[in-house]
């Protein structure tokens, strides 16, 4: 009874991890020949974000590139990349607010649409898990209960950030 009891609380823990902390990469279009679209994320003070890019061409024949920008609520530059067609950015929030990611078409030599994939990730889904679980030797279960508890610490922080700024608005 206890083992089942115990089986049961794992399976919780990990389906409450896995439902909280999951990062999928979004594809984005861009209308061509020179549009624009962007990407914008809430994110509280102190937070790390990763993020990787690519410009996906069916044809490669030609390949398009892109103009990528990331700035914060307050109009800071945190990446700016010209005639890409792939790259990366990292950063730790300093303010609060909304980020926003702009993706703009530079070169299309094709004319249309150009598709792009964006992996955005932030707090504790852009913490590098493997090199916790050797610096504290721990593996299996316990790393997955470490990553949980990161996910809860992260869920009572944003809910503190939320409740401050709800009685800010007030």
């Amino acid at each position: 009874m206890e083992k089942n009891i115990a089986s049961i609380i794992v399976s919780s823990a990990l389906l409450f991890f896995l439902f909280f902390s999951t990062s999928d990469a979004i594809w984005i279009t861009l209308p061509g020949p020179s549009g624009m679209k962007c990407v914008s994320e809430e994110i509280q003070n102190n937070v790390v974000v990763l993020a990787d890019y690519l410009v996906i061409q069916a044809d490669q024949s030609y390949h398009p590139t892109i103009s990528v920008k990331v700035t914060s609520p307050y109009g800071n530059a945190f990446h700016h990349s010209e005639n890409v067609t792939v790259g990366n950015f990292a950063f730790t929030t300093q303010e609060s607010g909304s980020y926003l990611a702009c993706f703009s078409v530079l070169h299309n030599p094709g004319g249309g649409e150009v598709q792009m994939n964006l992996d955005w990730k932030i707090g504790v889904a852009a913490k590098d898990w493997d090199s916790v679980a050797r610096k504290d030797k721990i593996e299996g279960v316990e790393l997955e209960l470490k990553k949980l508890e990161g996910s809860v610490e992260a869920i009572h922080e944003n809910l503190v950030y939320l409740k401050g700024r709800d009685e800010d608005s007030e």
